[in-house]
């Protein structure tokens, strides 16, 4: 820990650097800059939603996909004590918007202060949470050594740990790993592998919960009817096609995919959704260098039968991508990101196509693979072979997948975290 401590403080001047950066260049305001250094708006105020004595939890979340998953715990959380408040922190602008797009005025939503310990005391003393609760991972050690110092419970919900994550905690640091465990309060693993992970990392046996997979039980929003009909009348689903959280180094293999696609089909059509709606600019560039012709959603631009690809570069429609496109590229796959959830695009009833870098949702992949509920791709040419799918070769596909993600899901024993999450954070305020 002394190491880690000493690595932070001889990094801080880059920090600096770079968020000072970032300023001068616009990308993130002061305001942002203050959420960071653990400031921000209290939510103690006298005048705060319920009261500055109304219990607080704080709730962590790296990224959007982890956010969106939380949503049921969240909803459950607050409809079980309609005082609560709760403190949502993430690492990314867009992880922010989208917590303040739920316009509840009990949740605050920040950007998660930086690891150092004394802007973490700085946050703590502004909110004053009774416990933290973690989504999947993002264990930063200070944040969590600091809670437990303060005797604030750490708890990590739906956690997940790849094997390679693991075993480099177990060949760097493996004391300083068993000090981490230790540290936690309850840990509920989203699978048998993550929970052995952990296990072996020192996690007793007394801190772990049941299980519990929040991105299986997540159900994104149903999108608009009137917008899905009007979408529905330019996009043929049997020709439409979805790359969906497409990253930089996958958009080239994807347009190239759909150029090679076209030429057996020239009436398929390529919804472009980039994982990150910032980098549309980039993304409208690389289709535009290709000769295809375009639409951008963020442009206020709707589709039309002409043209070819649309940059569908927004926050929060991804359903309705889903429910247009026969088959779907599940980005983050094709470079060592990975992955992203299958769950989503399963529900929705479209044909899974992913690259081999699975490592965030390994076991569920290997499912869907194996029972034949999605298929890997692995360059241009596969991945136009993948395009082209007959559409009911498509359909089975799709059935396959929803089944797979419907038993996976279960009942997850939400309500019984719920309860223990209540009974952990009651106990710390008493305290």
């Amino acid at each position: 820990m002394i190491v880690y401590r000493i690595i932070l403080s001889l990094a801080a001047p880059v920090v600096a650097l770079l968020y000072l950066l970032r300023r001068l260049r616009g990308r993130i305001t002061a305001a942002d800059l203050r959420e960071r250094l653990g400031g921000g708006p209290h939510t103690t105020a006298p005048d705060a939603p319920h009261g500055p004595d109304a219990p607080a939890l704080w709730l962590h979340a790296a990224s959007n996909g982890e956010l969106a998953s939380a949503r049921p715990l969240i909803s459950a959380l607050l409809a079980r004590d309609p005082a609560l408040r709760l403190v949502i922190t993430t690492n990314s602008l867009t992880g922010r918007a989208l917590a303040q797009g739920w316009n509840d005025p009990r949740i605050a939503a920040r950007l998660a202060p930086l690891d150092y310990r004394p802007l973490l005391r700085r946050f703590l003393r502004r909110h004053r949470p009774a416990a933290l609760l973690l989504i999947e991972s993002d264990l930063w050690l200070n944040r969590i050594f600091t809670l437990h110092r303060a005797g604030l419970p750490v708890m990590v919900i739906s956690a997940r740990m790849s094997a390679r994550s693991a075993a480099r905690w177990q060949r760097v640091a493996p004391r300083l790993a068993r000090q981490l465990m230790t540290r936690l309060h309850g840990v509920s693993a989203q699978d048998s592998a993550t929970e052995d992970r952990l296990r072996a990392l020192g996690l007793p046996e007394t801190r772990r919960l049941a299980r519990v997979n929040l991105k299986a039980a997540v159900t994104l929003p149903a999108p608009d009817p009137a917008e899905r009909d009007a979408c529905r009348r330019v996009f043929d689903r049997a020709h439409t096609v979805l790359a969906a959280s497409t990253h930089p180094g996958e958009e080239e293999i994807i347009l190239d995919a759909f150029a090679r696609a076209q030429i057996h089909d020239p009436a398929l059509r390529l919804i472009l959704a980039p994982r990150h709606p910032r980098r549309g600019d980039e993304v409208r560039r690389l289709i535009a260098a290709r000769g295809l012709s375009l639409r951008r959603r963020a442009a206020g631009e709707a589709p039309t039968a002409n043209a070819a690809v649309y940059l569908a570069d927004t926050l929060g429609e991804m359903a309705l991508w889903f429910d247009l496109a026969c088959s779907s590229f599940i980005g983050g796959s094709l470079v060592p990101l990975g992955g992203h959830t299958p769950y989503e695009p399963a529900q929705r009833g479209t044909a899974i196509l992913h690259g081999p870098h699975l490592q965030n949702f390994a076991a569920i992949y290997a499912r869907l693979d194996a029972e034949g509920g999605a298929r890997q791709i692995s360059d241009a040419e596969t991945l136009a072979r993948g395009f082209l799918m007959p559409s009911a070769e498509a359909r089975v596909m799709a059935d396959t997948a929803r089944r797979i993600a419907a038993e996976e899901a279960g009942d997850g024993q939400l309500d019984d975290l719920v309860a223990y999450i209540a009974r952990v954070t009651q106990v710390s305020r008493s305290g």
